[in-house]
């Protein structure tokens, strides 16, 4: 994988900025982070090099200064809202990051339940966590939320929440996704903390869309593309180019909003310290890009990623038809098209060929492999297969996998746990795989390729089941597929 962003550059740079945010107020930083603080794939794939854990690698090098707070929204709670990369519900999360960030060696210091109004799945979520020896605290709903600020900035409003208990200079507020109430638990705060006579300050960490970049940048429309369910919308910092003279990019609901957050500043410590939304944030990323057409042409190929997600999110109910739309404007833009993603027009002629599903595979060099769909394997696991012998050196019709290590598994599909397809899935086949290893040298050889898949690029000419994506993930393939099912079923 070509290399477009210096890893290493952005994780001192981007520690620095924020030592010296914390020294602009004195006493205590409410750092807000948005996306992702830990595991952060959309980064590393439009910014090839970025690692997903380099913002929590970068927090780690502030440890001794640094708490954390989860956040979480009693709604999400409620309607047992799921992550999408990882397939688990936000109050799942929470538990799983407390676990990662301690690992690390990070400092939790609580959860904070936010928009809370008696939700009763809320409740049983804070019972679970204070048996876990959680400090658990709730923020409420503030009605006229966020244009009423005498209510908002008053005893009623801020201060009917939770005073959150901190004891380190920077506190960082993170959460599962968005919505979760990351800024209003900062300001919440520095309400209880200016009438504690702490002089607090707000920063906001998004890593996107990357403000010294240009508005339309390939890596900017990425963003937009994932945000699609958003509707958020790129544009140029009016606040930031009156104030300076200068262009900087941010986002829709942050220039909306500045206004309302320069007035609960005022109303809180007597003046706002920033002129723009732009001024607010910490985010180094623009600063680290090594290589910009590199980046680029991963950002082109991450928003026809995010086309044929939605695609596919339409045909299963998924994603509503305004989402695609305006993905597709956003390639428009861009100035590119599925074609653009070699994998499409392979799987889609081996499919024509041998009239059956069919996929295909991008390797490190650029060399495109294909499989198809047989008695034995699907086609995901055919290519996954194909993949490997080429990368070894072994002759495609050298077989890796004996009918021994075969045989058993398709039996205990069909005869044991009442599956009508005998076809191995890609997870089975890696069983059957590395059963024969034990045994076969080419075998070994195979196997041993495995991590050099990852970053490689898949297309099918049908919908994938879902073991076959969770495999893809694991082995960080960035895959894609038509939005058709294999067959005709009305379930799924």
């Amino acid at each position: 994988m070509n290399i477009g962003f210096d890893n290493n550059k952005y994780l001192t740079m981007q520690s620095e900025h924020i030592k010296n945010r914390i020294s602009q107020f004195g006493d205590k930083l409410y750092l807000e982070f948005g996306g992702k603080l830990y595991d952060d794939y959309h980064a590393s794939r439009v910014l090839p090099g970025f690692e997903p854990d380099s913002k929590l690698r970068m927090l780690m090098q502030l440890a001794d200064q640094a708490e954390i707070v989860i956040v979480i929204s009693a709604g999400d709670i409620e309607k047992n809202k799921i992550r999408g990369d990882l397939g688990i519900t936000y109050d799942s999360d929470v538990l799983r990051l407390i676990d990662v960030f301690e690992e690390r060696g990070l400092f939790v210091g609580s959860v904070v339940i936010t928009q809370y109004a008696g939700q009763r799945s809320a409740d049983q979520f804070r019972s679970r966590l204070q048996k876990l020896g959680i400090r658990v605290y709730t923020h409420y709903l503030i009605d006229g939320y966020p244009s009423n600020i005498p209510l908002i900035v008053s005893d009623e409003g801020y201060g009917k929440n939770d005073y959150i208990e901190t004891s380190r200079p920077l506190v960082v507020i993170t959460a599962p996704g968005p919505g979760s109430g990351k800024m209003a638990t900062c300001l919440s705060q520095l309400y209880h903390e200016y009438k504690r006579g702490v002089r607090a300050g707000y920063a906001k960490f998004e890593t996107f869309p990357i403000w010294n970049i240009p508005l339309k940048h390939p890596v900017n429309l990425a963003y937009e593309a994932a945000t699609a369910d958003l509707n958020d919308i790129n544009m140029i910092d009016p606040f930031h180019l009156e104030a300076y003279g200068e262009t900087a990019v941010n986002y829709n609901r942050d220039v909306e909003i500045f206004p309302v957050l320069n007035a609960i500043f005022e109303n809180i410590a007597g003046e706002s310290p920033y002129k723009s939304p732009t001024d607010m944030g910490v985010n180094m990323a623009g600063c680290c890009i090594c290589n910009d057409e590199v980046c680029q042409e991963a950002s082109r190929q991450e928003i026809i990623r995010r086309y044929y997600q939605a695609l596919n999110g339409l045909a299963d109910g998924s994603c509503t038809e305004s989402e695609a739309i305006k993905i597709e404007l956003i390639m428009k833009q861009a100035g590119i098209s599925k074609t653009d993603r070699k994998v499409v027009s392979a799987a889609l002629a081996r499919s024509e060929e041998t009239g059956s599903p069919a996929a295909a595979m991008e390797l490190p060099d650029g060399k495109i492999i294909t499989g198809k769909t047989s008695d034995l394997l699907g086609a995901s696991a055919a290519l996954l297969l194909n993949a490997l012998k080429e990368l070894a050196g072994i002759d495609h019709e050298e077989h890796v996998i004996s009918p021994a290590a075969i045989e058993p598994i398709q039996k205990l599909k069909t005869a044991y746990l009442g599956s009508k397809n005998p076809r191995l899935h890609t997870d089975e086949v890696l069983i059957a795989l590395s059963t024969s290893a034990a045994k076969s040298v080419a075998a070994q050889k195979a196997l041993d390729q495995l991590p050099r898949l990852a970053g490689c690029q898949v297309h099918t000419s049908v919908m994938l089941s879902s073991v076959d994506i969770k495999t893809f993930k694991r082995l960080n393939i960035q895959y894609t597929s038509e939005p058709r099912y294999e067959n005709k079923r009305v379930l799924h």
